[in-house]
Parts: C-alpha cells; structure tokens; sequence
C-alpha cells in the first residue's frame, strides 16, 4: 500500500466526495451549542442530529467534511498506541438520498481504488438482527457484490452493529470496515472480526438511520432512511503511513522532534509522557482557538485539567524558566501549523496564564507538604 501524508489523503478524500456530489460541510466549533447535553462536539454527526432527524439541510441532501471532536472519556488512556482526546473525524452523509448498497460500494471503491488498500486486508461486520430490526441480509449482499469474500463479513449483536448517538434519537444497524493488523500480513483462512478480532483494526464505520428512539425507548421508522459514516483521521494516518501509533504520524512527529530537542529526552525512553504532552497541547490549543478559556465550570474546566496535565508531565521532564516556557509554547504552535490557523497570541496568553497559576499552586502545595514533614520530625516522629 502506497505511503501518504496526512494532507494527500484530506486531498484524496476530498476530491472523492465531491466526486459522488457531495458538498463540503464546515466543520462546527469544539464547544456544543447551548441544546446539547454535551459539553463538546464528540463525533462528526452530533451538529447534524436535526438534519438526521428529517429537517431539511440547507446544503443538501449529500454531505462530507472532516470534523474537529474532543472526547476525555478515555482520558486516562492517553498514551498508547492510539487514544487521544482531540481527534478528527471524517464523514460522510445522505440525508434522504443513497442508502445501503451505495454507501457500501463507495466504501470499498475508496478505499481499494483511492488509497489503494489491498482487498485482501479488509473485512467487515454487520447486524446480526434482533427483536427491534432483522438481520441485514441488504449490507451482507452489498459486501458480496463489492468484492469482499463471504469469510470475512462478521454478523455481530447489537452492541457491536447498531448505533445511536444516545438514549434518545435517530438510530439503526451499522457496518464496520476493519483492516488487518496481525503478525501474519494476510488473514489466515477463516481469520475474521467474529472469530479472530485482536488482529483485526477498525477504520470506518456507516450507520444505516432507519429508526428514531424515544424518550421510552419505543423505536419508530424515520421519514427518511440516512447514512452517517465516521473515520478517524489520525488512525487513517497510522494505517496509511504504516505506523505503530498515531503518534509516530506526520501529524505527531514535528513535535515530538521539537520536545526531543528542548528537553534533551529521547522519545523512545519517555513515550507515554511525550504523547500526553503532545496530545493534550494540541487539544488545549484547538479549544482555546475556538473560545473556550479555563474555568472551574463545564467544558472550562475540562481544558485546565487538559492544561495541567500536559504542563505536570512536561515539568517532569524539565524544568523551564519563563522566556524558554514561552519560546517553547511558540515552537510547540509551529509544529501543529499544518492542523489550523492559530491564532497564536491569545492561545498563548490563556495557555502561559494557567499555567503559572499552576505553579503556584504546585508551589503552595510543597510548601505545605514540607510543613508537615518539619513538623512531624519535630515532634520525633520519623520521617522517610
């Protein structure tokens, strides 16, 4: 499979879509508008719910976009191979239009023929059916007429193979694309996500909308049969660039060069503590690029945490004065210019603000701490 940046395969994708008479969606703030339960956008259709819902959109009825989301659900996580909590979703939708056999042939033929995946890689899962919705025998054939073999297309439940985007809403089946990623190059016979799914990495997923869910649970058929798709950006990379994580994309590597450099650490000996850095810079910088600044409340103080976090495990590897703290945010900003426009001034003033706030919290929590142990050792108690 041909190596791509990250910028060929938006480009790729891009001219795809558009292609298929899609128009380009602009992408919605982090921030979730005032209606929603969320405190931030956490997956590329969230924007859409209304439209999904049967609301006619003002675009039409074929969009695509690559949309920015934060999710810190996995928060603690941050540091393998592929969490983050800024993230980029591509998608892809029809509102009312194509349905099941279109957006699975699109699939395959982008994937196969635009980023030139071998086949032979691929599988895929559908809904197996239950009380609420019939096996979908429509996906199964879909695949089939693609080219992807009768072996490798799963029938999973529904908590594998149907999706909602909560307890109350547009919903249905789905069908997941997954590449292999196992020791061996080429699945084995039989080798499939039902039967062999730790070598198996999911890239894509297309949610079929044929239902809405209400607040009791009772389902009801849409006026409008959707599809919604999602593939993250960054795990495309990884696949793509054929990389062990995210991290060791082009979309990572400029700044975990540049935190090499200003710390004298090799990334290889401190991986877990350079990825969280890295992910938690990028996503403070993209909140506060759209608005948002550190507060005790809500999605504010979701970034001073973010914030902390990153600025604890950066003081763990080196202790920086002011002016190199400030060239450093500077040099950080450089090596993500290709993810937006920044606008560089304000990220920096709130980012450097929270963090000598932090420092002085860092400093009075010391102060204490050694308060207490003096205090204890003059009362004889033994100190280690």
């Amino acid at each position: 499979m041909q190596s791509l940046t990250s910028q060929e395969i938006r480009q790729r994708r891009s001219d795809f879509w558009t292609s298929k008479q899609h128009v380009n969606l602009p992408e919605a703030s982090l921030i979730a508008d005032k209606e929603s339960t969320a405190l931030f956008n956490v997956a590329g259709m969230q924007p859409l719910i209304p439209y999904l819902a049967g609301k006619e959109h003002p675009l039409g009825h074929r969009l695509f976009n690559i949309q920015k989301c934060v999710r810190t659900v996995d928060i603690d996580e941050v540091g393998d191979s592929s969490h983050l909590t800024f993230f980029e979703m591509m998608g892809n939708w029809s509102l009312g239009d194509y349905f099941k056999q279109e957006a699975i042939q699109w699939s395959y033929e982008f994937l196969v023929e635009k980023l030139n995946f071998d086949p032979r890689k691929l599988a895929v899962t559908v809904f197996e059916g239950n009380e609420d919705a019939p096996r979908d025998e429509i996906a199964f054939e879909a695949w089939k007429k693609a080219g992807l073999p009768e072996e490798r297309i799963s029938f999973l439940d529904a908590k594998n193979n149907r999706w909602s985007p909560g307890p109350v809403g547009p919903c249905g089946p789905d069908t997941e694309i997954y590449y292999r990623v196992g020791e061996s190059e080429f699945p084995p016979a039989g080798s499939n996500v039902k039967t062999d799914e730790d070598n198996w990495l999911e890239i894509w997923n297309n949610v079929f909308m044929e239902f809405y869910r209400d607040e009791k649970g009772e389902l009801t058929k849409l006026s409008q049969h959707n599809v919604d798709t999602g593939m993250g950006f960054e795990r495309m990379c990884k696949v793509m660039q054929n990389k062990e994580s995210v991290y060791e994309t082009d979309l990572f590597t400029p700044f975990l060069e540049m935190l090499e450099k200003n710390t004298r650490l090799s990334y290889v000996d401190n991986k877990r503590r350079f990825r969280i850095i890295a992910d938690h810079l990028r996503t403070s910088f993209m909140l506060i690029n759209d608005g948002l600044t550190p507060s005790n409340l809500g999605a504010g103080y979701v970034l001073r945490m973010i914030i902390r976090r990153a600025y604890y495990n950066l003081f763990l590897l080196k202790k920086f004065s002011q002016s190199e703290l400030d060239l450093f945010v500077s040099k950080a900003l450089e090596s993500f210019k290709g993810l937006r426009d920044f606008d560089e001034l304000t990220i920096k003033r709130v980012l450097l603000a929270e963090i000598a706030q932090f420092e002085k919290t860092l400093a009075n929590g010391e102060k204490n701490l050694n308060d207490f142990l003096n205090k204890l050792e003059a009362q004889g108690e033994k100190v280690l």
